[in-house]
């Protein structure tokens, strides 16, 4: 890829224009002789767009069981204890946050023919699709809970070792604009998800399996589309092998990587408000409009539907701006404001149309802020020989939020809650009050990036 350069006006759309090269998917991998910022080569177009999709397909495995699966599953198994689903999707963002640092230093370690990450990619999709197997045919809410822990660390490990191939081959130049398009696929997943699933709520197994499906094949073409180099012969330069380094793997020292810290803390907070609203969408949507909660699966992806542009506009236009600009922060807080705003019009909304309304700004959000904090994520890695465990790291700010977020949500629930209703208004301005904090922090705190 050869994208315009910040600093000299495009010459035709700025998408088009931005993906326009010759397409050479090797160009700026490791072990390529590379120039420019970082010393790394600007990608090709090939690499882009298989990358898009990989993130395309996994979004949706690991996204609509959070969106719409479990909810239904859930309702199934236990019906009127709305908690289990809590429960059940904390379980798997705690299993994600043990399991995505260890598998991303093992890859930075890992030395075959094949490269360092595909072997995992590769293991990691076949354990994503049997986990999904499990939830459908789960008998309990117990087995219900094992499959998505199975399924977190699958598709949530992949998700993170991605990330470190950006890591590995993005030079600073184009890392806003791959997580613009990133971001958009990760709102475009849930849409196609929730359409998907919302015709076949009455086949649990195609409810999970088909958006599996889908993530299996493209993770498939990515494997064996995007080369490696030979990692055999690679010195590690790194911490040697030890129970002590295993450890550590888990942890960071922000006195030496503060703004890397600062943004963590940003995204966790972030993403703990975005989880107060999205794990509880449906059974919110079904109380707002006195539905039941199989009926809410063609009305979550209306909402979904309703912010689609927004969600591109937001990620791509906020990820080229960055780049453009070269100026990120202000973007991570205008993202973390708009989203707030969509909550509260969401948790004030009479009906459907102000709902929509809400998930339109929720989405636009979500999109900036996504998008534009993984650039600034990948300006401050501590260190690249070791991408694959520091992007683990940076992906603790988003499972331990979906471990921790889900769990607490119910106390919110109840507070003035009467007759066994929830209290979702209360939920979600709580979860506005967290994502404004989110970009306050990135724009406060983090100094290296402007």
């Amino acid at each position: 890829m050869a994208p315009t350069p910040a600093d000299q006006p495009p010459v035709g759309p700025p998408i088009l224009e931005s993906l326009h090269d010759s397409g050479d998917a090797t160009a700026g991998q490791p072990g390529v002789p590379a120039t420019g910022a970082d010393d790394l080569q600007k990608v090709g177009a090939t690499y882009i767009w298989l990358i898009v999709l990989a993130n395309f397909g996994v979004f949706m495995a690991l996204v609509t069981p959070m969106a719409l699966s479990l909810a239904i599953r859930v309702s199934q198994l236990a019906p009127g204890r709305d908690e289990y689903l809590g429960y059940v999707i904390g379980a798997g963002g705690i299993a994600s946050v043990l399991a995505a640092p260890l598998i991303g230093m093992l890859s930075d370690r890992t030395r075959s023919r094949f490269g360092r990450r595909r072997p995992y990619l590769l293991a990691l999709t076949v354990l994503g699709v049997v986990a999904l197997v499990v939830m459908a045919q789960a008998p309990t809410v117990l087995m219900l809970g094992l499959g998505w822990v199975l399924a977190q660390i699958g598709w949530g490990s992949i998700l993170a070792l991605l990330i470190a191939s950006q890591a590995d081959r993005l030079p600073e130049s184009q890392r806003g604009k791959v997580s613009g398009l990133g971001g958009m696929v990760g709102q475009l997943a849930p849409v196609a998800g929730a359409l998907l699933a919302s015709g076949l709520t009455g086949n649990p197994l195609l409810l999970f399996l088909l958006p599996g499906v889908v993530g299996a094949v493209v993770m498939v073409l990515f494997v064996f589309l995007v080369p490696e180099p030979d990692s055999r012969d690679q010195r590690w330069t790194g911490e040697p092998w030890s129970l002590g380094a295993l450890a550590r793997t888990y942890v960071f020292d922000p006195r030496q990587s503060p703004d890397f810290a600062w943004n963590w803390l940003g995204k966790f907070l972030f993403m703990t408000g975005l989880t107060f609203n999205t794990t509880f969408t449906a059974y919110f949507v079904a109380s707002r409009l006195g539905i039941t909660v199989e009926e809410v699966g063609g009305l979550v992806a209306v909402l979904s539907m309703g912010g689609i542009v927004a969600a591109i506009t937001g990620a791509v236009g906020g990820g080229f701006l960055s780049d453009k600009l070269r100026r990120r922060r202000i973007f991570v807080i205008l993202g973390g404001c708009v989203y707030a705003a969509g909550a509260i019009t969401m948790a004030l909304a009479p009906g459907l149309p102000v709902i929509i309304a809400g998930a339109v700004l929720g989405n636009l959000g979500i999109g900036v802020f996504a998008a534009v904090d993984q650039a600034i994520a990948l300006d401050v890695l501590p260190d690249r020989t070791n991408a694959g465990r520091y992007t683990g790291i940076y992906n603790f700010s988003t499972t331990i939020a979906q471990g921790v977020a889900p769990l607490i949500a119910p106390l919110f629930l109840t507070i003035g809650a009467t007759g066994g209703a929830k209290n979702y208004t209360l939920l979600y301005f709580v979860a506005a009050a967290f994502t404004v904090a989110a970009g306050l922090v990135v724009l406060l705190r983090v100094k290296s990036v402007r």
